[in-house]
């Protein structure tokens, strides 16, 4: 059996016999790593946010959120820095971004993705000066819905008021500016679920447990590519669903890394762990292609 092989191992039997994750060897725990970039952290957090409060919230992920634990410092501390650079709380509670772990299958270990959510994108968007509106809706079978595209758009859309709204037909995002421009984006279930399985989170994290809104977030992903963006806005759409791994400053201008990697049930841990050797990735070669 290879070291690597045997670290992990020993690391999940670890685990499985104490309940608590473990961190990589070598690497210092990631509850004492969030400690050490207080400093960072204030420096880069708008005024809104404390470091203390965004300190708390990420030792509180590292609790909830299986695997995440067991992360690299890199990877950890470049997602947490890009929430505290864009002022985005990096917990699920208010749905602005989620830290959600993968296997790296090159490197063998596990790495933070940084996903933002719908409420994330929404807040974002807000600081442009030019924002007048920003919405985003689910259409249902029995609502009455229109759209057209071309010189002369229309969008319209009368919810039903049946208890029972019937399947999902459409998701649309519409924006208004104050300088009297406006636009939409109409997209079919079929649209989604191509953006969702071209994830790789795509069967964990919030498409699991938010389908809807991380829905509508695509829509408004789409809504983007139409509109005026702040720098803020134009960085957090750079960074969904990427690794950043470098925690200075700097690094929110730098193209973070898409890794071709196998996200691991990210869902949260209530009562007893579940054994981490039976929903990770296995640890034998033939499963890293």
């Amino acid at each position: 059996m290879s070291t690597e092989l045997t670290q992990r191992v020993a690391k999940r039997a670890q685990t499985k016999a104490t309940g608590k994750q473990v961190a990589p060897a070598g690497q210092q725990p990631l509850s004492q790593f969030v400690q050490e970039m207080r400093g960072e952290l204030a420096r880069a957090l708008p005024q809104h946010l404390t470091p203390d409060r965004i300190a708390r919230i990420a030792l509180t992920e590292l609790r909830r959120v299986r695997h995440l634990a067991e992360c690299t410092r890199a990877s950890f501390g470049g997602a947490l820095m890009t929430c505290a650079q864009l002022g985005l709380e990096p917990g699920g509670a208010l749905g602005e971004a989620y830290l959600l772990p993968f296997f790296n299958k090159d490197a063998r270990v596990y790495e933070v993705q940084l996903v933002i959510g719908y409420q994330g994108m929404i807040k974002l968007f807000w600081q442009h000066p030019l924002a007048a509106g920003l919405d985003a809706q689910v259409v249902y079978a029995d609502d009455e819905f229109t759209y057209a595209y071309g010189l002369d758009p229309v969008l319209r859309h009368v919810p039903s008021m049946a208890a029972d709204r019937g399947q999902p037909v459409a998701y649309y995002a519409v924006a208004r500016l104050k300088n009297g421009g406006s636009a939409f984006v109409v997209l079919s279930p079929g649209d989604i679920e191509a953006v969702r399985r071209r994830s790789k989170a795509r069967d964990s994290g919030p498409w699991r447990t938010d389908y809807d809104a991380m829905a509508k977030k695509t829509a408004i992903r789409q809504l983007f590519k139409l509109l005026p963006k702040s720098s803020e806005l134009a960085q957090a759409v750079a960074h969904d669903g990427m690794v950043r791994r470098d925690a200075t400053a700097d690094g929110i201008d730098a193209v973070p890394d898409y890794i071709e990697g196998e996200t691991v049930d990210a869902s949260d841990t209530t009562g007893e762990p579940s054994d981490p050797a039976s929903d990770s990735p296995s640890d034998t070669a033939t499963d890293a292609s």
